[in-house]
């Protein structure tokens, strides 16, 4: 297969799909494939409602934008993104990722070439996608088409490491495979490439990557909450600490997303099914799984001692996405701190100006509330550090609160100092 035969299909047009679509179609002939009609339908118009890709990036590219699946069988290098969630008792959920299988197997040809970017376990594209193929096609891999993984390591929100910027793993079900594999990529990624060994190899280093994460990430929230209580500040802790030339700059929080905090489940579910319970790796999942109901119960705390009736009071959740300045709600976090708020008979309203007031309606049953329409609240949680948070003046603040005012701040993003000075009661992650 020259480089001038090359026409690449991306099967998913999400965070992670649209931009490989869009920096493919810069280069060569590509057809972007979603199920959402109304999402091809955007992107025709040049509109990405993640923000991932901007405006005249879409117009620019050779994409061929389109939910006819038929359409994909003018490609011959096809790369499936598609989400890899858990389900409700933190198993993987492989539905999307096999439903993309078949429909990519229902169009595929004899030298066709199919790469997986979706998060899995080890031997999952071997082993569970390729079966799918098989059936669908009619063909026998290894013979008539060939698989190989490329794991994403796209940063929703993140405008610098975008990309053709992230050094890429590739891999191949041979050796043939994997040099293809890595010429394709090689044709938009300017950081390099980095032939893993087999795809198993690759599928790992994809989900240590994230589980080292959220390994760090869980020491600091467990360091958190035995400071918080020895009334220490935590990040104050942090700052002291991290004058050292080898600490590690990691800051405790929440721990959502499609990523950080669904990826070590995948590899947990694969050990325990080997034979082996993972202990390290579970224990720090059950702490960043906790983080929302401490937050929350450390407020109804903080509000006791500022004097206000818990029944029926009123709190206020600023952000509701899974990371600053992003739109994307999949799997957030503050989803448990509402949860837990509401137990206790307080009503919540909640803001985000970046979230889809409709996307979080139907995911999460929530009506956002404008900033400029949200009621006087008890206390106020800054739970996400959007920009506009960050510049919210202590006047502002005010403004949002009624008597003796409590403020959650998660993300350290306030000064103290100013706001015990304005009369607010402040608590920090």
């Amino acid at each position: 297969m020259s480089q001038k035969e090359h026409v690449v299909s991306v099967i998913g047009l999400g965070y992670v799909g649209l931009p490989v679509a869009a920096a493919f179609g810069k280069k060569i002939k590509t057809i972007g494939f979603d199920i959402n009609q109304k999402r091809i339908h955007e992107l025709k118009a040049g509109i990405d409602l993640t923000h991932e890709v901007e405006e005249d990036d879409l117009k620019s590219a050779n994409i061929l934008f389109t939910n006819n699946v038929e359409d994909l069988a003018f490609a011959n290098f096809h790369i499936i993104a598609v989400p890899t969630p858990v389900d409700d008792v933190r198993q993987p959920d492989l539905t999307f990722l096999l439903k993309a299988s078949g429909v990519v197997g229902s169009i595929l040809k004899k030298g066709d070439i199919v790469v997986y970017e979706s998060t899995v376990y080890p031997g999952a594209t071997e082993d569970e996608c390729v079966p799918v193929l098989e059936e669908a096609s009619g063909l026998k891999c290894g013979s008539d088409f060939k698989v190989g993984y490329s794991p994403e390591r796209i940063n929703p929100g993140d405008k610098e490491h975008t990309f053709t910027k992230i050094k890429k793993i590739v891999s191949g079900q041979d050796n043939e495979t994997l040099e293809i594999v890595a010429q394709v990529y090689g044709l938009v990624v300017t950081a390099g490439i980095y032939k893993a060994e087999s795809i198993k190899v690759a599928e790992a280093a994809k989900i240590i990557e994230n589980t080292q994460r959220d390994l760090n990430i869980a020491l600091m929230n467990e360091l958190a909450i035995i400071f918080d209580k020895l009334g220490i500040n935590t990040q104050k802790v942090l700052e002291a600490a991290g004058t050292k030339w080898n600490f590690l700059p990691f800051k405790p929080g929440l721990v959502g997303g499609h990523c950080i905090g669904v990826d070590p489940y995948y590899l947990t579910f694969k050990a325990q099914k080997i034979g082996y319970m993972p202990q390290v790796i579970l224990a720090g999942r059950g702490i960043n799984d906790s983080m929302g109901k401490f937050i929350a119960q450390r407020t109804i705390k903080e509000m006791i001692h500022a004097g206000h009736h818990i029944l029926n009071s009123v709190v206020t959740v600023l952000g509701l996405t899974f990371k600053e300045n992003c739109p994307d709600i999949r799997n957030s976090k503050v989803i448990d701190i509402i949860a837990e708020l509401e137990e206790y008979g307080i009503h919540v309203q909640v803001s985000d100006t970046l979230a889809d007031f409709d996307v979080v309606k139907s995911e999460y049953g929530i009506s956002l509330t404008p900033m400029d329409m949200l009621k006087p609240a008890s206390a106020v949680v800054i739970a996400v550090a959007h920009d506009i948070y960050r510049k919210l003046s202590i006047t502002d603040l005010i403004k949002l609160t009624d008597n003796d005012p409590v403020l959650v701040d998660v993300k350290g993003i306030c000064d103290l100092e100013s706001c015990k000075i304005a009369g607010i009661r402040v608590w920090q992650l």
